[in-house]
């Protein structure tokens, strides 16, 4: 079976094999240029030195190809590589002119191939390189004896100058491109987070369809069995035994729970305009919820900032509410408690248990449907409703583990959603 390769390595793995084609071409440029300039323009150059500087560019290439599927390519080998490049070019300079050979703005391609292919600092530090490299040649490397006709020579302030014009140029260059990249892989990121919404929201369409159908195919016989069970209870021989009448009035109770989690299940797929709003307050809109939670004993509602607040009871953020509630009691928690507070014009609705709070890989997906730790199928979905929920509504979910110690561990949830969003028509 073939092993995946994660897609940043794949990318710098690409980007290495851009660098090796890249080498083929100025080892062939090289070569040409050394062999025109020795042999058509009679320039006595260093031959055995600067084809051997060509036959170590062909052999970091060789390499390259033949370690790239055995070892993963890291941003490190690709500076490696590019130091290389910078070394061999400076080596060649050295040989042929120095800082007076017009081949010295080649350095200016090392730059720009790392400013679009490494990180930040490994551009700057090649800046900083071939600025050195540039600033050694001009004062080190042995002037090139050029036949009469073509010999020049360049002042030191020329010299200067011509450096410090390279300098500047790379630093721009490295600036700018880098800020492109930068802006590049914002709107990638930004493309990706579309697409994983779309591909979400697609799945609560699914989600919401099948709901659909289930409580299509459940209404008939909950309705039947509604019927039939009143008119159990209003037969005389039920109703004259208080037993029975107790038994059937328990069963019409169950029923009327089964049609309640129908409708909750269609409201949690997104299906919350079929009802007309309902107008309440803070205070009883959460009373309600935690009145239909399965373990509405151990839960304790702090209001902090008084729930006489009036607003419009959404159907879909309450069921959310109440996932969470019934999740924090199946994690263990034997104490829930549920705060209700504001800062600026945010309302905070926060469900902290003391359970046993979220593995690892729970927290580093939230929102995301199916993740979970229960074994059951079409568990894993009340982090997702909620997060899309809470979109919908212009809010955000944050999801944490509490600290051990006094906080008693356990995990916190915070639902965070515009007042607006809540409020009456006549207080927006």
């Amino acid at each position: 079976m073939t092993q995946r390769i994660p897609a940043g390595e794949e990318a710098t793995r690409r980007n290495l094999l851009l660098l090796v084609q890249l080498r083929w071409l100025a080892v062939a440029g090289q070569l040409a240029t050394i062999l025109a300039v020795r042999f058509l323009l009679d320039v006595a150059l260093p031959l055995v030195p600067m084809l051997a500087t060509l036959a170590l560019l062909v052999l970091v290439n060789v390499a390259a190809l033949l370690t790239r599927r055995r070892w993963p390519t890291t941003h490190a080998a690709l500076l490696a590589t590019l130091l290389v490049d910078v070394a061999c070019l400076t080596v060649q300079l050295y040989l042929s002119g120095g800082a007076t050979n017009p081949f010295v703005s080649l350095y200016l391609l090392q730059v720009v191939l790392g400013a679009v292919l490494l990180e930040a600092w490994a551009s700057w530090l090649l800046v900083a390189i071939t600025a050195f490299a540039f600033a050694a040649l001009a004062l080190l490397a042995p002037p090139l004896a050029l036949p009469e006709g073509i010999a020049s020579s360049l002042s030191p302030p020329h010299l200067l100058a011509t450096w410090f014009n390279y300098a500047l140029a790379a630093v721009l260059l490295v600036l700018f491109t880098t800020r492109i990249a930068r802006n590049l892989r914002d709107r990638d990121a930004g493309l990706a987070a579309l697409r994983q919404r779309a591909g979400e929201e697609e799945q609560i369409v699914r989600m919401g369809l099948l709901a659909s159908g289930a409580a299509h195919e459940l209404g008939t016989p909950l309705a039947s069995l509604s019927i039939v069970l009143g008119d159990w209870r209003s037969d005389p021989a039920v109703r004259d035994h208080p037993a029975l009448a107790a038994e059937v009035a328990e069963m019409q109770a169950e029923v009327a729970r089964c049609k309640h989690i129908v409708a909750g299940i269609l409201f949690a797929a997104g299906e919350v305009t079929g009802e007309a709003p309902e107008r309440t307050t803070l205070a009883r809109f959460l009373a309600g919820i935690v009145a239909t939670a399965t373990a509405r004993d151990a839960i304790a509602i702090e209001d902090r900032i008084g729930g006489a607040m009036p607003i419009v009871a959404d159907r879909a953020l309450g069921q959310a509410v109440l996932n969470l509630l019934d999740n924090a009691a199946e994690a263990g928690a034997t104490r829930i408690v549920l705060t209700v507070s504001a800062e600026d014009d945010d309302l905070v609705i926060a469900v902290a248990d003391d359970g046993h709070g979220f593995p690892a890989h729970i927290l580093a997906g939230v929102g995301r449907p199916y993740r979970t730790t229960k074994d059951r199928r079409g568990a894993g979905l009340g982090l997702f409703l909620a997060s899309n929920v809470l979109r919908t509504l212009g809010g955000a979910l944050e999801v944490r583990n509490r600290a051990t110690g006094g906080g008693g561990g356990g995990a916190e949830v915070l639902l965070r959603l515009p007042r607006e969003a809540l409020a009456l028509e006549d207080d927006r």
